[in-house]
């Protein structure tokens, strides 16, 4: 049993962002102040990436454990209540996600996935500037 109402789970549902996301301005920040120019959500590729560097054909997808559904990840844990929907809904998210990617390497583009819980400043601009230096799709 939800405990909230319709109405009120609709609400809730509503105000969950799908672009601009805290852990997505995080990243954006870091880059910016690390010298790397990009643009967002570019709606011309599969999955219009988070995070896009044109010149180098990379794309950066950036996601919340939960709505991605992170393996292993504490915060991947799914709702016991109306288990049926969200099983369908988060599964359908993961497929999304893999189609999205494997899109985007078919068109020659290389594409890293951060997840919000491994967002840390040195980290996180560390994977970045090895996965733009790298030369593999697979990244």
């Amino acid at each position: 049993m939800d405990v909230f109402n319709a109405e009120q789970r609709s609400a809730v549902m509503r105000s969950v962002k799908s672009k601009d996301t805290t852990p997505e301005i995080k990243v954006r920040r870091l880059l910016h102040r690390a010298g790397y120019r990009y643009r967002i959500h570019r709606s011309d590729l599969p999955g219009k990436p988070d995070i896009v560097f044109a010149g180098r054909r990379a794309a950066i997808f950036i996601h919340g454990c939960f709505w991605h559904q992170h393996p292993g990840c504490p915060h991947a844990e799914r709702p016991s209540s109306n288990n049926d929907y969200w099983t369908k809904k988060l599964n359908r998210n993961i497929e999304r996600d893999k189609a999205h990617i494997i899109a985007l390497q078919e068109l020659g583009w290389k594409v890293l996935t951060i997840w919000e819980c491994e967002i840390s400043n040195s980290d996180t601009l560390l994977t970045v500037k090895q996965f733009l230096e790298s030369r593999s799709i697979n990244a």
